[in-house]
């Protein structure tokens, strides 16, 4: 369109969990996936769960390891939370997360 304005596309970002089947940690991955998304609804342009084996408890950040249960064991939502805030938006506030 002649005069339109161009849109720029923001850096998009996607998260990923990957959760063991066998140890039936979906209801985990999805509540910390609805916990991601609730707070950077507008930094994330997608989250995935993966499904997985053998005890796997995995957060990727645009295919970067930020959390792996196997040397960090289970993670809190508010340090999830800072892992992919310090990735994706620096400069956000987490509120009362960042006490």
């Amino acid at each position: 369109m002649v005069g339109a304005p161009r849109m720029t596309t923001p850096h998009t970002h996607r998260v990923q969990i990957e959760y063991c089947t066998q140890c039936r940690w979906l209801p985990r991955a999805a509540w910390l996936a609805q916990e991601l998304l609730t707070t950077f609804e507008t930094e994330l342009t997608e989250l995935a769960l993966k499904p997985g084996t053998g005890g796997v408890f995995v957060v990727r950040v645009d295919d970067e390891v930020v959390w792996d249960r196997r040397e960090q064991g289970f993670p809190e939502p508010t340090a999830v939370k800072r892992l992919v805030r310090d990735r994706v938006a620096p400069e956000k506030s987490l509120g009362h997360s960042e006490r």
